[in-house]
């Protein structure tokens, strides 16, 4: 392919708003959330998440536009997209091993103002063999059903795409709907001593990105109804699987560290 005369396989971007708009957003996010805190006002919050939400839909319509309809996700494109969604997931590790380092350091060595014990003293854990036992049984179901869904694209079979995507979806709707009941029957709270700062910011953290995965395999499932997707061109829906996987990782090791050995 020549460059001299303009022509290459890579894709320049036309200018466009929604960068603006979505740092805009995450402005009115964060802002919001500190006002929402200390002076009980939504206002401000409420305006950012459905500001946050057009943006959304605006940008990934304009990305849809471009991989499906005008062919300008070329095969050098998808290998950068493809290297870009690999350092993403790669960043969120490190963000979630910043977490893990916080519950050993204090589990493995527990300083006299928590009992020099682990759990703290005065702090009632949550049996791994109950709600938590059944979530992971439920994101390790659901990471069969999301292969199941990649193998049914590979191979054409739009029907069992289908079917399998909104399993999955389902699943991660229910995980998300224990996770809340979890928190709500807790018999400890955020403020409760590092156990109690460690456990939320972990599980909370790692719930927010189930809830991100589920509106990421929404709009796949959207997009696989529009047919969008062929057996050769589905790295939407690859990059969502991937993303899903790794909270299915995540999870495995929030299980076993923090809710049986760390309780």
């Amino acid at each position: 392919m020549s460059f001299s005369n303009g022509f290459h396989a890579f894709h320049l971007v036309n200018a466009s708003p929604w960068p603006l708009t979505g740092s805009i957003s995450a402005m009115m996010l964060t802002t919001g959330l500190v006002k929402w805190f200390h002076e009980f006002n939504i206002n401000l919050l409420a305006l950012g998440i459905l500001a946050t939400l057009l943006t959304m839909i605006q940008w990934w319509r304009d990305i849809t536009r471009e991989a499906t309809f005008q062919g300008l996700h070329t095969i050098i494109v998808s290998k950068g997209l493809r290297w870009g969604m690999i350092l993403f997931i790669l960043s969120e590790v490190l963000f979630f091993f910043s977490f893990f380092w916080a519950f050993f350091h204090s589990s493995l060595a527990p300083s006299i103002e928590i009992g020099i014990m682990w759990p703290p003293s005065g702090i009632q854990p949550f049996n791994p063999f109950q709600i938590p036992l059944l979530n992971t049984t439920i994101l390790l179901s659901s990471g069969a059903t999301v292969t199941w869904t990649h193998h049914s694209i590979v191979e054409s079979n739009h029907s069992q795409a289908f079917q399998s995507l909104m399993m999955t979806i389902i699943l991660g709707l229910y995980f998300t709907a224990l996770q809340a009941l979890e928190y709500f029957e807790a018999p400890f709270t955020i403020a409760d001593s590092v156990y109690g700062s460690t456990f939320f910011v972990a599980t909370g953290f790692h719930g927010l990105h189930v809830i991100i995965g589920t509106a990421f395999l929404s709009i796949c499932l959207y997009r696989l109804y529009m047919c969008h997707f062929s057996a050769n061109h589905h790295f939407g829906f690859e990059a969502a699987a991937w993303y899903w996987h790794f909270v299915d990782v995540v999870w495995l090791f929030l299980y076993i560290c923090i809710y049986w050995w760390g309780g």
